[in-house]
C-alpha cells in the first residue's frame, strides 16, 4: 500500500451506549477534520437497510436476548461480549449445551467495514451474518422460523418490530437488519496510533514508533493489514498446519485452500488468542509465527523475517498502539 500525504488533524470517535429499553446508541463525532489514510470514515449502511436510531435500539436488544437460542442460555454477545474485545477470549466459541465450534470467534469491531463476514468469508453482509449463528446447531441451535415464533410470543418486539418496520412485523430479514444495525455502531475509538498519523510524535512510544517502521518495511505486515481497518478484507494462507481448508469451502476454488480472511487489527490487544484456530496465546506468539514463516511449507504465502528479540518487541508495541479506548455498553432492558 502506497502511504498517503500527512493527513488532517485527528477526528476523535467515541462511542457510548445508555441503557434501559430503547436505549440509543450514541456515536459522537468531535472535530471537522478530513479522513487521513487510516481514519474510518462514515460507517457504510446498504440501500435497503438504512440506519435508523430504533432500529439499532431494537438490535441491540436482539443482540443481547439469549431466547434467541433454542434453550434461552446463548446469545450474540455470549461470544462476542463488549468486555472480551467483542470476541469471548477463548479458543472456540461454545454454543448451546456447551458445545465448542472449531473457529475462534472473531471480534465485531469494525465489522461495519467488512465485505464479506467470518473467516471464510461465506456471509456476502452482516445481514445474513446475523442468521448465521441462530440456526447453527453447535451455536444457538434454534431455527429461524423458531426464534421468530418466539419473538412474535413476547408483546414488547411485536409493538418494536411494527414501529421499526411498519406493514411488516418480524421476519428473518427484519431480524437480521436489526442486529446488523446495531453491529454496524460497534466502531473502534481512535487509538494512539491515529494521534502519531495526526502529528502527535508523542502518541506512540519510541518502540512502537520502531514497530511501524518494521510494520511497513522488514516485517510485510501492511502487505495484508492496510487501509483503515488495517485489514485487506482478502484471504491468504498463513501456513497453517491445523487440517482446516478454509475458503475452498465457500468457493470451491483449489487456489482458496487453506485461506482466511485477513482480521482487523483495530484494538487487537483486547482479541487474544489469534489465528483462525487460536493458535496463538498473545501477540509476541503471533509475530514468533510470522517470523519463521509459518508452518506448512506448500501454498504457505509466509517466509521468514529474520527479526531479531528487540524487532519482535517493537512489533508487539506498535499493535498496542492500535488500540483505543473501550466501547462503553451497558445491558439494554430487554421486552
Amino acid at each position: 500500500m502506497n502511504l498517503a500525504p500527512k493527513p488532517s488533524p485527528r477526528r476523535r470517535r467515541a462511542v457510548r451506549i445508555a441503557a434501559p429499553l430503547g436505549a440509543l446508541l450514541a456515536l459522537a463525532l468531535t472535530g471537522t477534520a478530513a479522513a487521513g489514510p487510516f481514519d474510518l470514515g462514515p460507517v457504510p449502511y446498504p440501500a435497503d437497510n438504512a440506519y435508523t436510531p430504533a432500529k439499532a435500539a431494537l438490535g441491540k436488544q436482539l443482540y443481547f436476548d439469549p431466547r434467541l437460542s433454542s434453550d434461552g442460555s446463548v446469545s450474540c454477545a455470549s461470544c462476542h461480549n463488549p468486555a472480551l474485545g467483542w470476541s469471548n477470549a477463548l479458543p472456540f466459541g461454545v454454543g448451546v449445551k456447551g458445545q465448542q465450534g472449531g473457529r475462534n470467534s472473531p471480534t465485531v469491531i469494525n465489522s461495519a467495514y467488512n465485505k464479506q463476514q467470518f473467516w471464510d468469508g461465506r456471509a456476502p453482509s452482516l445481514e445474513e451474518q446475523a442468521k448465521g449463528p441462530i440456526a447453527n446447531p453447535i451455536e444457538m441451535g434454534n431455527t429461524l422460523e423458531k426464534a421468530i415464533e418466539t419473538l412474535n410470543g413476547i408483546s414488547g418486539y411485536v409493538r418494536a418490530f411494527d414501529a421499526v418496520f411498519p406493514g411488516e412485523g418480524i421476519t428473518a430479514d427484519n431480524l437480521a437488519k436489526a442486529i446488523a444495525t446495531y453491529e454496524r455502531e460497534i466502531v473502534s475509538n481512535p487509538a494512539p496510533f491515529d494521534a502519531f498519523q495526526h502529528g502527535d510524535t508523542t502518541a506512540m512510544s519510541e518502540s512502537a514508533q520502531r514497530g511501524w517502521d518494521l510494520f511497513r518495511g522488514k516485517a510485510q505486515c501492511i502487505s495484508c493489514h492496510n487501509g483503515p481497518t488495517l485489514s485487506d478484507g482478502r484471504y491468504h494462507d498463513l501456513g497453517i498446519d491445523d487440517g482446516d481448508e478454509g475458503r475452498i469451502a465457500v468457493t470451491k476454488k483449489k487456489s482458496d485452500k487453506f485461506k482466511f480472511k485477513t482480521p482487523t487489527l483495530r484494538d487487537v490487544a483486547l482479541t487474544a488468542p489469534y489465528m483462525h484456530n487460536a493458535q496463538d496465546a498473545d501477540l509476541m506468539a503471533v509475530m514468533k509465527y510470522y517470523n519463521k514463516g509459518g508452518d506448512r511449507k506448500q501454498g504457505n504465502e509466509l517466509k521468514p523475517l529474520g527479526l531479531n528479540d528487540q524487532d519482535l518487541q517493537d512489533l508487539v508495541a506498535f499493535m498496542h498502539a492500535l488500540t483505543g479506548d473501550p466501547i462503553v455498553v451497558t445491558f439494554p432492558q430487554l421486552p
